[in-house]
């Protein structure tokens, strides 16, 4: 997991919604095969914008109450928040090009 963090229904709400600065959050489980195919690209995002995003790691299987909550339905599932908003959303495995662009607007 790199440069990302990982968060939990917990530790959600401080994380991500109260962020002073937008925040990736990469929804996945580890039987997915495209969530573990992307990873390299969310690391790399991770490193390449820190400092004007956070990136974070949701475990759905061990997370219900949050994927429940932003209606994750099929993972990888990529949403970004900005102010605590959803400002993007993602579903599948995006290329990170994709996934750059999708962000960049927001930073």
């Amino acid at each position: 997991m790199g440069n990302t963090v990982a968060v939990t229904d917990q530790s959600f709400e401080q994380e991500v919604l109260q962020s002073p600065v937008p925040v990736l959050v990469d929804f996945w489980a580890a039987w997915c095969g495209p969530c573990k195919a992307i990873a390299p690209s969310i690391d790399a995002i991770a490193s390449e914008y820190g400092g004007k995003l956070k990136v974070v790691k949701l475990d759905v299987d061990q997370n219900i109450e949050i994927s429940t909550r932003f209606d994750i339905k099929g993972i990888p599932t990529l949403l970004l928040f900005k102010n605590g908003e959803v400002a993007e959303k993602m579903v599948g495995a995006y290329p990170k090009a994709a996934i750059v662009s999708k962000i960049t607007p927001h930073l």
